[in-house]
């Protein structure tokens, strides 16, 4: 399972590493730390990692001149929510679990114009490289 989100302001793809036991609902509080936050699952372990080959991918993607690196933070707000409960839910699975934010596609730089942006076509490579890779490394 592997998740997508946006997160504008971000340079490259960035691949989530963590997934924490915090939910926001409201946005503009993320910057804050999650003032306002309660966990995604009462009860749940206080964090997961990523069930990707995270080093592995980056390393691809940088081959293919992709912009990308490893992220700390999905944050407190949706993405956060979708990766934790993606992970808690497939815990005793041995299925491959992730998250990838993508930065703003270049059209939405017209609105947000002191923010980085990347092409459509760059960010849709970069992910189907990352599935490649993750199903590469499936069949090991």
């Amino acid at each position: 399972m592997l998740g997508l989100g946006q997160a504008g302001g971000r340079l490259v793809l960035s691949l989530e590493k963590v997934a924490i036991n915090l939910a926001d609902p409201r946005a503009e509080r993320e910057r804050e730390g999650g003032l306002e936050s309660k966990p995604v699952v009462a009860g749940g372990p206080d964090a997961y990692f990523a069930r990707l080959p995270l080093a592995a991918i980056v390393r691809i993607l940088k081959r293919h001149r992709i912009p990308a690196a490893i992220s700390l933070s999905a944050g407190v707000y949706v993405c956060n929510s979708v990766m934790y409960s993606a992970l808690h839910v497939l815990r005793r699975r041995a299925t491959p679990v992730g998250f990838i934010h993508l930065p703003y596609e270049t059209a939405q730089a017209a609105h947000h114009r002191a923010v980085a942006s990347m092409s459509l076509a760059t960010m849709t490579e970069g992910v189907e490289i990352a599935l490649q890779a993750i199903a590469g490394a499936l069949q090991r």
